[in-house]
């Protein structure tokens, strides 16, 4: 029971913190693979222009694949916590085994959307003829092969809900690092290797995913007994796969409004001309691999709640909350300030150095939008809270809010801010998110309080 009397009984902010530093290194290292490909296929000798804008159009799909797997991920380390904080192992087994079962449908799916649907994806996306050939190739790569990035995410969850993160790091480590020495040898054609352009980019990144799916499952069959699985494990249990779709369904559903929505911001985007959709693809994507990370402590949370929820322990509960609240905020406020002071260096890795209206478009978004990181720490940490307690209702609910606001606010204000405005948009859709759920955490604080009789 190792594994869980730590999460039970290890002082709270030193758990928090070994748990919440391994899972944001592992979360900007997953944001790392596509900004790697951007950066080889930006140094293309031909055609790398059209690279770059097909990996931009191509990278919405791969988020969304990620989001399957970490979305089925979520409904698992929710339960796989709560059960291990009870001590039910054979239980917690068979919940390990019925995600898996889920993580075998989901890359049927990517599988079959990777031969019948990529082309047409791309084609309403762009009518270039060499954006389309390279959309097509890279991205068919990338879902025939996803298993590995799908695995991933459910692996990297089953060992965050021992509060092991550590060990999925190390896998997402040595994957992050064999994508960077496979890019140039298999995109540019060294050694015996040919020269493959996009579709070494693609190969590259499916290896390396692969590679840290492997240690992650070596991890787990060496060193964490109460994960290695037999075949009674894998037998379909309607409860425990109806608890888990349920989570996961949600966390689905969700993602999906988020692309959505940003679909819809492109669309705002797109009428201000070449410079600003240069400059809002780029911000967007520096964007994502500084703010996803940030997701990671609402991770922890939501294992360590689950856990201790699972063993009664309301009162460590409401610490961890504090405790993770707290990380969050000195991540956000660290790299807001990163932002201000090198916006124009970070720019210039994704902008070639003569397009300066499009490097200038870009620092001006990053600095806006940076001014309301502070509020993804709360909007985050109260939706890991609320996951904890199974609440996946109330992250859809508020998402439902924060998304509508951000699109309508974007078409608004971009005619009088450019792609200012759509910064401005989103940190107006986290005010309303995050009013929601503090709104809903503190009845939620104060009811546990009167029926526990406890201090939180």
């Amino acid at each position: 029971m190792a594994e869980s009397n730590k999460m039970k009984d290890m002082p709270v902010n030193k758990l928090m913190i070994q748990m919440g530093i391994p899972m944001i290194l592992s979360m900007a290292l997953q944001a790392v693979y596509n900004i790697v490909d951007s950066a080889f296929v930006g140094n293309m000798r031909v055609g790398s222009e059209a690279a770059l804008n097909a990996l931009t159009l191509v990278f919405p799909v791969q988020m969304l694949m990620v989001a399957a797997g970490i979305g089925t991920g979520v409904g698992t380390n929710a339960l796989l916590a709560r059960t291990l904080g009870q001590g039910n192992r054979e239980k917690a087994a068979k919940v390990a085994g019925n995600s898996l079962f889920l993580g075998v449908i989901i890359y049927v799916v990517c599988l079959l959307f990777g031969i019948f649907g990529v082309k047409a994806y791309i084609l309403s996306q762009t009518v270039d003829a060499e954006v389309l050939e390279m959309g097509v190739s890279y991205l068919r790569i990338c879902c025939v092969i996803s298993f590995g990035i799908i695995f991933f995410s459910l692996f990297e969850k089953l060992l965050q809900a021992t509060g092991r993160s550590l060990y999925s790091t190390i896998g997402q480590v040595v994957g992050a690092v064999v994508n960077i020495i496979l890019d140039p040898i298999m995109i540019y054609g060294i050694g015996p290797c040919p020269e493959m352009g996009v579709k070494g980019a693609a190969y590259a990144t499916v290896i390396s995913q692969i590679v840290a799916v492997v240690i992650s499952l070596l991890n787990i069959y060496f060193r964490m007994p109460v994960l290695r699985l037999t075949l009674k494990e894998f037998v379909i249990d309607l409860t425990l796969l109806k608890k888990t779709m349920s989570y996961s369904l949600s966390y689905a559903v969700q993602q999906t409004i988020i692309f959505t929505g940003a679909v819809f911001v492109q669309g705002a985007v797109n009428p201000l001309g070449i410079d600003s959709i240069a400059a809002f693809n780029s911000g967007s994507r520096i964007d994502g691999f500084i703010l996803t990370p940030g997701d990671s402590m609402g991770a922890a949370l939501t294992t360590f709640i689950s856990q201790n929820r699972g063993a009664g322990k309301d009162e460590r509960i409401f610490k961890g909350f504090k405790s993770a609240l707290t990380i969050s905020l000195l991540y956000c406020v660290a790299t807001a300030i990163l932002i201000f002071i090198f916006s124009d260096s970070i720019m210039k890795i994704f902008i070639e150095s003569s397009e300066t209206e499009a490097i200038f478009l870009g620092k001006t978004y990053l600095k806006t939008i940076a001014f309301f990181y502070i509020l993804t720490a709360l909007c985050n940490t109260l939706q890991g809270f609320f996951r904890g307690f199974g609440r996946m209702d109330v992250t859809l609910i508020a998402t439902f809010i924060q998304i509508p606001i951000r699109v309508v606010l974007s078409y608004m204000l971009t005619k009088y801010m450019g792609i200012s405005g759509v910064a401005v948009g989103m940190g107006i859709g986290w005010i309303f998110m995050a009013s929601y759920e503090g709104y809903l955490y503190m009845r939620y604080r104060n009811r546990r309080r009167e029926l526990n009789g406890v201090h939180i």
